[in-house]
């Protein structure tokens, strides 16, 4: 592979990297006006990071907040819902003190693995598929500051109702608190749905250039400002807090093991109580987008109406499926509207471009569903491993909490050790790598699941039903089950946080927040395809699940690999396309003005004319910009 091939061009000339602010002087909000690198400058010019401003990421802390409260109140579900409420225990889930109690778990409904597996699937499901219809809502109808107050208010619902059936008079009353656990439950994941689609596409709009541009730094010395690493530390910075917030599950582990599920579900309430104060001192501080007033999907769906038009086979196989949509198109072909017959005006020209690109960002995250499952697992499995194995008095459900440590870990050795290393090195180490490489170590997570599941079968005293086993537990620790969470952490530094960054890089202006949610509704079609193998999840069959997800998921990713060699190139030209196409509508409006004067009309007889004038008038644009 030669060098060429190696790196992509805004990566030749990485020396080093370094922080900074290309604000005005004065302290305010307002980005100096600075000048976007000639290819030369590209190539040679030393390359920095943005360091945005300071109130920038307290947009981080909102996010740790809601993961904090999600996840504390989340990871108590499995055991709560699995587990009977233990023999001569306090009667708020906690199990009895001394040792007796070492071995037992916290647990309430008793309602065992498949029921409880069920359920939290429930919660993924519907917080993960909600976005479709929050992101279409904040982009079209109202402002991004508008949806995460109603969240605020929503969640601070759903944790009081989760304490209110957590309560030991209710818990006294049989499964009398299933319902207010559901009804939590669906209220918890209406909440997540304000939050989740705007949160990173709020932080990430605060950048202030929409390209690489060039500075001079006080020394003299002319660097390039490079976006894409900017962006890139933002969403890792982003991602790291949301594992901050997770790893305080811890406390609500033991708050259920020692005392109760009161306080474990009263914790991530006085957690998320950070987010509107938060959001109270940031709202004066943010740029916070308009929403657009119109519907870019349905603008999309016009796109795809004409590029679906009769031929479209015969055109898809030739490469002018979609620039048959192209209004320009349509206007030489003699139509008065992207309707075949009638009117009805036409899109912008770059909507095409907006459609084509959604479209192909969304092909990519279907490749997130197999991977969600071996990220985290069917629903409550590995947890259901921990209860089987030995825990000398450590809360089974503790376990998890590797996954965000290990994410807390590698995500500082990522950004400032590996990352510039193999700048240094001039390896470009572009999204599609990082993606295959989160993909094969989640199916290599499940593949230690396999192992972990046959030794439990091989040690348990009931042998190949040891998940409600009540001779006892497997003699094996179970900190080896913390193996299989550090490994689906490490995918996570990989193969989510470049998701993130493609999920914003690849949507249109206005439909961030709705490209956001199709990503995280990869999750939820992960856990409906989960919902659909729960059956299937009873002893002693448990070491196929693990298998069959470990080859599916080295499949995907080699599959991955093949389909997207060159995304980063893709992405590039995706950038200059959209680029050039809003400069040449940008020239609209004095064209018109020019056509008017000239004719007195606003139609046009000769659109072949008007092209030529737009494309001259286009370029005289982007050298003015330049």
């Amino acid at each position: 592979m030669s060098d060429h091939e190696k790196l992509s061009s805004v990566e030749k000339s990485q020396v080093a990297v370094l922080e900074t602010d290309t604000y005005s002087e004065g302290g305010s909000g307002t980005p100096l006006s600075l000048p976007e690198p000639t290819e030369h400058e590209r190539t040679t010019l030393r390359r920095v990071l943005e360091h945005p401003k300071w109130y920038v990421y307290f947009i981080c802390l909102i996010e740790f907040s809601e993961r904090a409260s999600y996840y504390g109140t989340g990871d108590r579900l499995n055991n709560f819902i699995q587990q009977p409420l233990p023999a001569g225990g306090n009667g708020a889930g906690a199990p009895a003190h001394g040792a007796a109690g070492d071995s037992a778990t916290a647990g309430a409904l008793g309602m065992g693995l498949q029921t409880a597996t069920a359920l939290n699937l429930l919660l993924t499901f519907l917080a993960y598929c909600f976005p479709l219809v929050t992101g279409y809502i904040a982009d079209r109808y109202w402002s991004r500051m508008r949806m995460l107050w109603i969240g605020v208010f929503v969640g601070i619902i759903s944790h009081v109702i989760f304490i209110i059936g957590a309560l030991p008079p209710v818990l006294g009353n049989g499964q009398a608190a299933l319902a207010p656990c559901v009804i939590g439950i669906i209220t918890l994941a209406i909440a997540t749905s304000f939050v989740k689609p705007v949160l990173l596409p709020t932080l990430l709009s605060q950048y202030p250039h929409e390209t690489d541009v060039v500075r001079t730094l006080a020394s003299g010395e002319r660097v390039l400002v490079d976006r894409d690493a900017s962006l890139q530390r933002m969403t890792m910075t982003f991602y790291w807090s949301i594992n901050i917030g997770s790893f305080l599950s811890v406390a609500t582990s033991y708050a259920a093991r020692d005392i109760g599920y009161w306080l474990a579900f009263l914790i991530p309430l006085i957690l998320y109580l950070i987010m509107p104060a938060v959001l109270l001192v940031l709202g004066r501080y943010l740029r916070d987008e308009p929403p657009s007033g119109r519907s870019m999907l349905a603008d999309c769906c016009k796109v795809l109406r004409v590029c679906f038009e009769r031929g479209w086979w015969r055109r898809y196989r030739s490469g002018d499926f979609w620039n048959y949509a192209r209004p320009s198109r349509l206007r030489q072909a003699g139509r008065a509207g992207w309707r075949r017959k009638g009117a009805g005006g036409f899109y912008a020209e770059s909507l095409v471009q907006d459609t084509r690109v959604t479209l192909s960002a969304s092909a990519i995250f279907l490749y997130y569903v197999i991977y969600n499952i071996n990220d985290g697992g069917i629903g409550s499995i590995m947890n259901s491993q921990t209860a089987s194995l030995t825990s000398n008095g450590v809360p089974n459900d503790l376990i998890s909490n590797f996954n965000p440590l290990c994410i807390i870990v590698f995500m500082p050795v990522l950004d400032h050790v590996l990352y510039p290393v193999l700048r240094k090195m001039r390896w470009n180490f572009k999204p599609v790598y990082r993606i295959f490489c989160g993909f094969m170590i989640a199916a290599l997570a499940s593949a230690v699941g396999a192992i972990i599941q046959t030794v439990i079968y091989n040690t348990s005293p009931c042998g190949r039903y040891a998940t409600e086993c009540d001779k006892g537990v497997s003699p094996v620790s179970m900190w080896v089950v913390a193996v299989e969470y550090a490994l689906t952490g490490l995918s996570e530094c990989l193969a989510m946080t470049t998701g993130y960054e493609i999920a914003f890089e690849r949507s249109p202006a206005h439909m961030k927040s709705f490209v956001m949610a199709l990503f995280l509704f990869t999750s939820a079609l992960s856990a409906a395809l989960g919902e659909i193998v729960t059956p299937s999840l009873v002893d002693p069959h448990l070491v196929i699940p693990f298998g069959v997800l470990a080859g599916l998921g080295a499949f995907m990713a080699f599959v991955f690999l093949w389909r997207y060699w060159s995304l980063d190139k893709t992405m590039e030209l995706e950038r200059a396309e959209r680029r050039a196409l809003e400069a040449e509508e940008g020239a609209m409006p004095a064209i018109t003005s020019v056509r008017s004067y000239v004719s007195g009309a606003e139609d046009v007889d000769h659109p072949e004319g008007l092209e030529h004038v737009l494309s001259v008038t286009s370029a005289a644009v982007v050298k003015d910009h330049k």
